[in-house]
C-alpha cells in the first residue's frame, strides 16, 4: 500500500512542480531548510486531497503506519502529507498514539515551521484530551533542544481555552521565562498571547508581575492583542 501512495504522491507533485507554482520557504527561517524551494501551500492541499483518497477507509492504525514511513522518509513534502493526514483523523487520536508524534518532534524537528504544526497539531490535539501526559511534556523546558523548548509551549495552544489547565500555561511560561533563544521566547509569548484571549485579566496579572524580567520578544507576543494602554503599561520600564 504504501508503495502504491508514494507512486501517487511523487506523479502528484511532478504534476504540479513547475515555477510558477513554487515558491521560496527559506524567506520565512533563520534555519538553513534542506528543501527550500517547493510547492505552494494551495497546490500541497490539492495533491493531499487526491491521495488522501486512497487510505481514508484504512483503520486509524493503518493510516498511521502510512504517515509514520512518509515522515522519517527524507523526501520534500512528505512530512507536509504525513502531518496533514493525521490531522484528517484526528477525533480517533488517543494517548496510545502520542510516543509516535514525539518521536517525530525529537528525530526530526529542526526549524519551527516542522515544531509548530506538531506541537500545535496532534501532539496538542492529545494533550488536551491527556492531560496526564503534561509532565512528560513539561520536562521539554529543561531539554538542550530549542525546538523541545519551544514545544513545551506551543503544544498547550490547543487548550488553553481550558481553565483548569491556565496553571499550567504559567508555569511553563515560568520555566522559560529566562530563556535566552529568541524561537523558545515567541513560542512561550504566543502561548500567554493565545491564553489572553480566554483569560485577559488573568494572564495581563501574570506579565505584569514579570515584566521586568521577562525579555521584550515575549512580552511584546503576549500583550499583542491587547489595548494600546494597556501595551504602554506592559511595555513601561
Amino acid at each position: 500500500m504504501l508503495h502504491s501512495i508514494t507512486e501517487k504522491l511523487d506523479s502528484e507533485i511532478a504534476k504540479y512542480n513547475k515555477p510558477a507554482n513554487q515558491i521560496n520557504y527559506q524567506r520565512w527561517f533563520k534555519e538553513k531548510l534542506k528543501h527550500p524551494v517547493g510547492l505552494k501551500t494551495e497546490f500541497l492541499k490539492k495533491i493531499s486531497n487526491e491521495c488522501f483518497k486512497d487510505i481514508k477507509s484504512l483503520p486509524k492504525k493503518e493510516i498511521l503506519a502510512i504517515c509514520n514511513e512518509l515522515f522519517i522518509a527524507d523526501k520534500q513534502h512528505y512530512r507536509y502529507f504525513a502531518n496533514e493526514w493525521t490531522l484528517r483523523i484526528k477525533d480517533k487520536l488517543d494517548k496510545s498514539d502520542f510516543p509516535m508524534y514525539v518521536a517525530w518532534l525529537t528525530e526530526y524537528a529542526d526549524n519551527w515551521g516542522t515544531t509548530d504544526a506538531l506541537s500545535g497539531g496532534p501532539i496538542g490535539i492529545i494533550l488536551e484530551r491527556h492531560p496526564e501526559l503534561y509532565e512528560q511534556t513539561s520536562k521539554w523546558t529543561a531539554s538542550s533542544n530549542r525546538w523541545l523548548r519551544r514545544a513545551a509551549a506551543v503544544s498547550l495552544i490547543p487548550a488553553v481555552k481550558n481553565r483548569n489547565l491556565l496553571n499550567r500555561v504559567f508555569e511553563i511560561a515560568d520555566k522559560l521565562l529566562l530563556d535566552d533563544d529568541e524561537m523558545v521566547q515567541k513560542g512561550y509569548g504566543w502561548m500567554l498571547k493565545e491564553a489572553a484571549n480566554q483569560f485577559p485579566d488573568e494572564v495581563f496579572e501574570f506579565v505584569m508581575a514579570r515584566k521586568e524580567k521577562m525579555p521584550r520578544t515575549s512580552l511584546r507576543y503576549a500583550i499583542e492583542k491587547y489595548p494600546a494602554a494597556m501595551k504602554k503599561k506592559a511595555m513601561a520600564k
